[in-house]
């Protein structure tokens, strides 16, 4: 069975046929997902889809790009969404250096304060991190992470950073960019990293995996992501599989079952 642990179908590109796919998707083996929130006011719609469907859950947290719209008010709506029966880890959160949206300085410290927010629920969080891989370690350490628990969302970053998260405990995300030509550096940290440390996720609508690179990204598309880690580690499919939804229950804190 699948366990999809990094989706959007609250995105907008679902509109027209939300419900038809996410049902097909589930009939299709994949056991569960996790909904996560993309932007600030996306916690509602994470939270009714994980309420309609018993194998989703959710993901509440405020991503870095839109860390700008939060006051102490907003925040404490996002503290009570995260308080949700279904709601199994804080994110995404973290930092991002690409577009830069919000100040470096101001990013930090919902970083900080999302982590926080993780430490007090004793739910674990999702990171995302893009062009800031110094600071977000900088941070995760500062604020003693691995005492929590995390995953890096779409692990970018070279094999020697990701020593650094694994010798902590932490988790890497891995999704269609590890069957990507020009994927080398995920497909190192992908041979190096223990399999019991590998989350497999899609990030759709986004991050499509070869063959179907540049269409709109679903769960089912997973497989294509398994077959290659399985790959690269040397072990068959089947057991990527297995490994893999046990590592996903393991982080969220679920049952296998």
């Amino acid at each position: 069975m699948i366990f999809d642990t990094h989706a959007h179908y609250d995105d907008e590109q679902f509109n027209e046929d939300r419900d038809e796919l996410i049902g097909a998707i589930h009939e299709g083996g994949v056991g569960r997902i996790v909904d996560i929130c993309a932007n600030a006011d996306s916690y509602r719609a994470v939270l009714e889809l994980a309420h309609r469907y018993p194998f989703i859950y959710a993901a509440v947290g405020v991503h870095p790009d839109d860390v700008g719209k939060l006051d102490e008010a907003y925040f404490s709506q996002i503290e009570r969404a995260a308080c949700d029966d279904k709601c199994v880890a804080i994110g995404e959160i973290g930092l991002d250096y690409h577009w830069m949206v919000s100040p470096k300085e101001v990013q930090q410290e919902w970083f900080r304060r999302q982590i926080d927010l993780a430490r007090r629920l004793k739910k674990p969080f999702v990171i995302h991190s893009r062009d800031a891989a110094a600071d977000t370690l900088s941070v995760v350490k500062d604020e003693k992470s691995w005492e929590i628990g995390g995953v890096m969302h779409c692990f970018s970053y070279e094999v020697e950073m990701a020593r650094e998260y694994l010798n902590m405990g932490f988790f890497l995300g891995v999704g269609g960019v590890v069957t990507y030509k020009n994927g080398r550096k995920l497909k190192e940290v992908v041979t190096y990293a223990p399999i019991e440390q590998i989350l497999v996720e899609t990030d759709c609508p986004y991050l499509s995996p070869t063959p179907h690179r540049g269409e709109r990204n679903n769960s089912s598309y997973i497989k294509y992501v398994i077959e290659e880690i399985a790959r690269l580690k040397n072990m068959e499919s089947v057991a990527v599989e297995e490994i893999t939804y046990q590592n996903a229950c393991r982080f969220y804190n679920l049952s296998d079952s």
